[in-house]
């Protein structure tokens, strides 16, 4: 399981784009997102790395 807080995501329409994402990475991935708290949790068996990268490239960095 992966965690990450994304201090940009602070919509629907964010909560939209980073589920995109993430399942570009792996589509198998299980996500979960309290808004809220900015807070993402991914269920996967991949490193944490490319999801990483990849948010970060659609302007949702990790903070």
């Amino acid at each position: 399981m992966i965690e990450l807080t994304l201090p940009t995501m602070t919509c629907g329409h964010c909560v939209k784009t980073v589920t995109e994402t993430i399942r570009r990475v792996d589509a198998q991935a299980q996500v979960t997102i309290d808004l809220p708290t900015h807070r993402v949790r991914i269920e996967t068996t991949q490193p944490a790395e490319p999801f990483r990268a990849a948010l970060a490239e659609e302007g949702y960095e990790p903070g």
